[in-house]
């Protein structure tokens, strides 16, 4: 792309000096903060460009005037995602929050709540499933017993909401990095995040200033993750003292040029207002030729916060009871792409599972029949108002396979992921063919004698490999349950079953370049409890296997995870869509179990 200083040379002057402002009016060292300039211009843009281009747009000459606020209304910063905007437009009416998703997750989410929901039955973490033997009340006087030793300190230790784990300091304390968008494909944004890296230029609102109304300054990004990028207003150079963290993807965060074309005052931040006599020039200087984001980016933005599922449409889930059947059940919330889908029959929506939309565990009514999948039928005759199945072209496709030929057969051998424990990759068994590339899988030596926790998996998926997998990627195998002969040995073993393992060629062997690391930070799905959504770590990299540890418990509690899985998701997804985020066990959860613990009987 053709750089702007360049083509400034060969423009005439007096179409030149049009274009050479980046909406600071000449002789900005005689203005002050009592200007009184003003503008009512909407925050957003109208236009709605398709796509964002493969490389980011470069920042040219714009020739706009900004205007200085009128200082009437009051700033507010919200406190759960630490936007800054005008407090009058603030939602509540203490205005805490600068939405309702922010009021709400702010107040749902603290750890005393989230102790509460454990002791009241609601469905406990894996972390804390011991507590449950000990009769409700005996609970609730150990917490009372641990609230009164806490009395004499500060309420803000006391209780610690999820939505006030701070990600950006948490990164920079470990000195780890986010996971890039451009990873998770299924994520917003994440087909589409493009060139946006470390350099680029952005406007943000100006939160170090004394002006009463919103202002905004450029900011470069230092550091992403994820979502979230580390922030440093223009003009500090090196210095870090005004660094901050903010979701990209929020809708105070626009290209440089919009407050010029928006009418929105750009102001220098009062610590550094006094560095430079000229700032136009310093900006000219500055960032002439410099990246920033797509001129739609928070079009994109909104476009794919957009999801196809809706309340009511049915669809066909895995049983969680009852792995190897599926049933009908209703979408009841839709965020970020998760379903909370409550079964069919359930009484009051109690009975619900929680699942990605690509989800491999859901699929279009009638799916079951076609493949010749077990099925719970439901007594409900006729559908409720406002009920409609949700229409098959919105479910994840599998590849299509040939099983007229060499394919699966049962009573073959192979390893796979056991998906009640999913830190085990286990000795497993073909035990059904079923139509359409789908297997039925049972897990030696644990499986139930009705078959009832034999799990669907198709041809193609990832969570199953070929025997000695493990081995030669030194990754512990389970062997079935009973079995002495230790150490496993396959060999021995398809001997003594007189069994035959799957041939190699049936799996896939795919592996995409998908661009995650050890040690980078991410949010994913405890997928024993699809609900919750933590922080979490990449700790170890199979071809296209990735190990998920928990950050905060042991590693007995990590999990295997496709590196394509809808499960996973960028830092800053859960404040991007308003979901609750699980931060990592801390020492308060600690005393909590330490307290609790004699309790069990």
């Amino acid at each position: 792309m053709e750089n702007a200083r360049d083509l400034a040379e060969r423009t005439p002057r007096s179409d030149r000096k049009r274009r050479d402002s980046f909406g600071m009016f000449d002789g900005y060292d005689s203005c002050s903060e009592e200007s009184t300039s003003s503008s009512s211009s909407d925050d957003s843009e109208d236009e709605v460009v398709p796509s964002i281009p493969a490389s980011l747009p470069i920042i040219k000459n714009n020739g706009q005037v900004y205007t200085y606020p009128d200082g009437k209304a009051g700033m507010a910063t919200c406190e759960m995602c630490g936007m800054v905007g005008v407090r009058d437009a603030f939602y509540s009416k203490t205005k805490r929050f600068c939405s309702v998703s922010c009021s709400r997750s702010y107040s749902s989410n603290s750890k005393k709540a989230s102790i509460l929901a454990r002791l009241q039955g609601k469905p406990p973490t894996k972390k804390a499933k011991v507590l449950q033997k000990q009769p409700l009340m005996a609970k609730l006087a150990a917490y009372a017993q641990y609230q009164a030793s806490q009395q004499n300190q500060a309420k803000l230790k006391a209780v610690v909401a999820g939505e006030s784990f701070d990600w950006g300091q948490y990164i920079c304390s470990s000195n780890t990095v986010g996971a890039p968008v451009s990873c998770f494909k299924h994520a917003p944004m994440g087909t589409c995040w493009g060139d946006i890296e470390v350099g680029v230029r952005i406007e943000v609102p100006n939160s170090d200033t004394n002006f009463s109304t919103k202002v905004y300054w450029i900011a470069e990004i230092i550091k992403l993750a994820g979502f979230k990028a580390l922030l440093r207003y223009e003009g500090f150079d090196s210095d870090t003292s005004k660094d901050f963290w903010c979701n990209l993807c929020i809708p105070e965060v626009h290209p440089v040029g919009w407050c010029a074309s928006s009418g929105k005052p750009l102001v220098p931040p009062k610590s550094i207002q006094h560095k430079y006599s000229n700032w136009k020039t310093f900006l000219v200087k500055r960032l002439t030729g410099a990246k920033t984001l797509p001129p739609n980016f928070n079009d994109m933005v909104q476009q794919n916060m957009q999801f196809p599922f809706k309340k009511l449409m049915r669809v066909e889930v895995v049983d969680k009871n009852y792995l190897s059947r599926t049933r009908v059940a209703l979408v009841e919330q839709v965020i970020g792409g998760r379903l909370r889908l409550v079964y069919e029959e359930s009484q009051g929506g109690a009975d619900d599972f929680w699942c990605h939309m690509y989800s491999p565990l859901i699929h279009n009514i009638g799916w079951s029949r076609s493949i010749g999948h077990r099925f719970k039928r439901s007594d409900i005759t006729r559908k409720l108002d406002g009920q409609v199945d949700a229409p098959p072209q919105l479910f994840q496709k599998t590849k299509e396979v040939d099983q007229s030929g060499d394919w699966f057969k049962d009573g073959m051998k192979l390893e796979a992921i056991d998906p009640l424990n999913l830190s085990a990759i286990c000795v497993a068994t073909v035990r059904k063919v079923l139509a359409d590339g789908y297997l039925m899988i049972g897990v030696d030596g644990s499986e139930a004698v009705d078959g009832s926790d034999w799990f669907c998996y198709h041809g193609t998926s990832p969570s199953i490999f070929p025997v000695g997998f493990c081995e030669i990627n030194n990754i512990e195998l389970t062997p079935p349950r009973g079995y002495t002969k230790l150490p496993f040995k396959w060999f021995d073993y398809l001997r003594e079953t007189g069994s035959v393992a799957a041939p190699v060629r049936l799996f896939n062997k795919e592996v995409p370049n998908h661009g995650f690391r050890l040690g980078m930070k991410l949010e994913a799905v405890d997928l024993m409890e699809p609900r919750l959504v933590c922080v979490a770590t990449v700790t170890r990299i199979v071809h296209r296997l990735l190990r998920i540890h928990f950050d905060g418990w042991e590693d007995e509690y990590d999990q295997w995870v496709d590196c394509e899985s809808p499960d996973l998701y960028p830092v800053g997804w859960c404040q991007l869509t308003g979901y609750q985020l699980q931060p990592p066990a801390s020492q308060s959860n600690a005393i909590m179990l330490f307290i609790l613990l004699p309790l069990v009987s």
